[in-house]
């Protein structure tokens, strides 16, 4: 490949929906013409975060992710470089890492809370898509995600979204709408904004 990658940013809150609009993106893109990032794999482990005075780490803040290493690695697949990262396991000791490696194919689809919050980091993304969707909303498929997928105990993920994710949306994701090149409202589906999305990265492969 030898024109530049073409990098989407998909940004939201937490259980807004990203991953199924993602899933769905990947579903319908030619396998080797598309790579995927998630924001996940930079999270900090878990002994260089930084603990309030319970003891609790705030995985909302941007602070918990190493926002610029992600930057460096986008630059370097924009330059041609492949790259490889050990997979973010949510610090289950029952989940294996794999090792994740990413080529610089014709599209690249990021997706993470911050990833429009840091200003170099969002420059680097053609174009912006912001996946909203109401509070209580949110609050219900993360409770469901977090005690199906994640085995966290609902007392942890209702204390943890007070006392943090409703807090650090409000602060640091909320704002970067203004960023956003396209706003998809996710309470119900989402089948038409992919729709519109897919035929405009058909034209991008076709170009």
């Amino acid at each position: 490949m030898n024109k530049k990658p073409y990098i989407i940013g998909i940004c939201g809150g937490s259980a807004s929906g990203k991953t199924f609009f993602l899933e769905q993106l990947r579903s319908r893109l030619p396998e080797d013409r598309l790579t995927f990032i998630s924001q996940d794999n930079y999270y900090k482990k878990k002994e260089e975060q930084t603990r309030d005075e319970e003891g609790l780490i705030n995985f909302d803040h941007p602070d918990s992710v190493k926002l610029n290493e992600l930057e460096q690695d986008l630059e370097r697949l924009l330059k041609g470089e492949t790259l490889q990262r050990e997979e973010y396991t949510f610090n289950n000791p029952n989940w294996k890492p794999k090792l994740l490696t990413y080529t610089p194919t014709d599209i690249i689809i990021l997706e993470g809370l911050f990833i429009f919050w840091q200003e170099n980091l969002a420059k680097l993304i053609d174009l912006k898509v912001f996946v909203d969707a109401d509070e209580n909303v949110r609050l219900s498929r993360r409770i469901r995600r977090d005690l199906h997928e994640r085995g966290y105990p609902v007392e942890e993920v209702l204390r943890d979204y007070s006392k943090f994710v409703a807090p650090m949306y409000r602060k640091f994701v909320e704002p970067t709408k203004r960023r956003a090149d396209i706003i998809v409202q996710n309470n119900h589906h989402i089948y038409k904004a992919i729709d519109v999305l897919m035929n405009h990265l058909k034209a991008v492969l076709d170009r």
